[in-house]
């Protein structure tokens, strides 16, 4: 079986760009500057989900304790916390995407070098496509710290003073 794959010219050809240790360890130096950024959106990743599910545990409290009948400003926190959920979790689906592309990228990169056909532009594509759902994951999860912010009731550091 061995010999098999041996005797084949990809098998060869692999084994002959691949043969190098400096040519292995220039290709796992260039992947890890994504790795990095694949850490860190997780890392942002696990914050988003940790107001997702605080959120949407919030709604359900509400729910739950109104189901007699709700007031006016029950409804107006249900709506807001509705509109928060929404964004949070649009946050966490174009991180995932991001997520998901720098993966590509990472892949790209080892069979870039072990192909003989460039794969530059396919990668330069793969890491554009990368920013752009993390760019609109990290504006999506801004508004939801906005409308999170608008809901809350204002600090006033003079309350402490007042005479």
């Amino acid at each position: 079986m061995i010999d098999l794959l041996a005797s084949a010219s990809i098998t060869t050809d692999l084994i002959e760009q691949t043969s190098s240790s400096a040519r292995v360890q220039e290709i796992v130096r260039l992947s890890l500057a994504p790795a990095f950024l694949l850490a860190g959106i997780g890392a942002v990743m696990n914050v988003m989900m940790s107001r997702l599910i605080w959120i949407a545990e919030r709604i359900e409290r509400l729910e739950s304790r109104m189901d007699d009948e709700q007031s006016r400003k029950d409804k107006l926190d249900i709506a807001r916390l509705c509109r928060r959920r929404r964004l949070v979790q649009r946050a966490v689906m174009y991180s995932t995407g991001a997520a998901l592309s720098i993966c590509v990228v990472i892949t790209l990169l080892f069979i870039g070098a072990l192909i003989k056909q460039g794969t530059g532009t396919i990668t330069a594509i793969a890491w554009i496509t990368t920013m752009i759902f993390l760019i609109t994951g990290l504006v999506h999860f801004a508004m939801e710290t906005v409308v999170a912010a608008a809901g809350q009731p204002r600090y006033s550091g003079d309350a402490d003073n007042d005479d």
